[in-house]
């Protein structure tokens, strides 16, 4: 199932389910049919989705490190991360709050 993330401030933004629900909640939302992320609620839902990221990049490193010097290799392919993952919905929450516009799903 997809889930559109819209904003006055930003473009659509469409997802597949379980990522919407991992990243919402992080933020502290839960995902029903309908939601919104007021404008109000934008700074803190911003800080604890850039804290996340920031965790999952260091495990992220930390084990690609470990990978590397258990096969002595070094690899050019980097796995798709969080950080990848959230940059739509991060970037559309950081325009949002920027603009004081609300972020809705399911309308």
């Amino acid at each position: 199932m997809l889930i559109t993330f819209k904003s006055k401030a930003a473009p659509d933004i469409i997802m597949l389910n379980n990522l919407a629900q991992f990243l919402l909640s992080i933020i502290g939302k839960q995902l029903d049919q309908r939601g919104v992320i007021s404008h109000d609620e934008l700074a803190q839902a911003i800080a604890r989705l850039e804290a996340a990221i920031h965790n999952a990049q260091q495990k992220e490193a930390l084990a690609r490190a470990e990978h590397q010097h258990d096969k002595n290799e070094a690899s050019d392919e980097i796995p798709v991360g969080l950080a990848q993952r959230a940059f739509p919905l991060l970037d559309m929450m950081r325009t949002a709050h920027q603009q004081d516009a609300d972020i809705i799903w399911g309308i």
